[in-house]
């Protein structure tokens, strides 16, 4: 299993959201091209980025940040947020990303999600961001009546690299991820699944780990600003 840290992106900034709520955040570091030098220092393999306006405004806003990172470290970066269209797909893989990772469109438009998995084999994914198990779009600021398993399942012969999923009332809170509802959508699909959303401890790696499901990673943010997870050993406990 990888661990992703997590950089997401507000007004040029490192912050961290309280389940997904604009109003709430916490700033955790101005530099983010330092935060993810830091977290590749410590041994991260790879990095997940969000473009928090981005995925309110539906197109990129924090590109001068996500470019700056790409710029400064060595390891595959992924990104999500206002990535809605092909052409935004290939200038952003053009400019470095690895993988950019395809939410509200999974949603609005999902044979765009199929057409660029085509495309750019290996560097699609798709985000599904859920509240109490139905998916949310628009930088979660919109309900959807679709389940997330039944989104997953739309994509299982499509080609994306991995589903990254998020328990939007787990992020940033701090309360422990949905390992339940994970290992329910991993060993739906054939897809690699991302687990996210509320890890803050090693004691919800080392669970995620023992699921009963095949995970390829865990996304955290908070409890690595907060030292409450130490990110060196967190990697190489997912690793082992």
């Amino acid at each position: 299993m990888i661990l992703y840290p997590a950089i997401d992106l507000k007004d040029g900034k490192c912050v961290r959201l309280y389940k997904g709520r604009m109003e709430q955040e916490t700033v955790f570091n101005d530099n983010p091209a330092a935060q993810a030098a830091s977290f590749t220092a410590d041994g991260c393999e790879w990095l997940h980025l969000v473009d928090l306006n981005g995925a309110f405004a539906g197109i990129p806003i924090n590109a001068a940040p996500v470019q700056e990172i790409l710029k400064t470290v060595k390891v595959p970066v992924q990104l999500g947020g206002g990535i809605r269209d092909l052409a935004t797909i290939e200038n952003w893989l053009e400019k470095g990303l690895s993988r950019v990772i395809l939410g509200t469109i999974a949603v609005e438009n999902p044979e765009l999600v199929r057409e660029a998995a085509r495309k750019f084999p290996g560097h699609v994914a798709v985000g599904i961001d859920a509240r109490n198990g139905m998916v949310a779009t628009r930088g979660w600021a919109e309900d959807t009546n679709v389940e997330i398993t039944q989104l997953a399942l739309q994509f299982e012969d499509a080609g994306v690299a991995a589903i990254i999923y998020t328990d939007i009332n787990r992020d940033g809170a701090m309360q422990g991820p949905n390992i339940e509802a994970t290992a329910a959508l991993a060993n739906a699909v054939s897809i690699p699944v991302i687990a996210s959303g509320g890890i803050s401890s090693m004691d919800d790696l080392r669970a995620l780990k023992a699921c009963n499901a095949t995970l390829n990673g865990v996304i955290s943010g908070r409890a690595l600003y907060d030292g409450i997870i130490n990110v060196p050993e967190a990697a190489a406990l997912l690793k082992s």
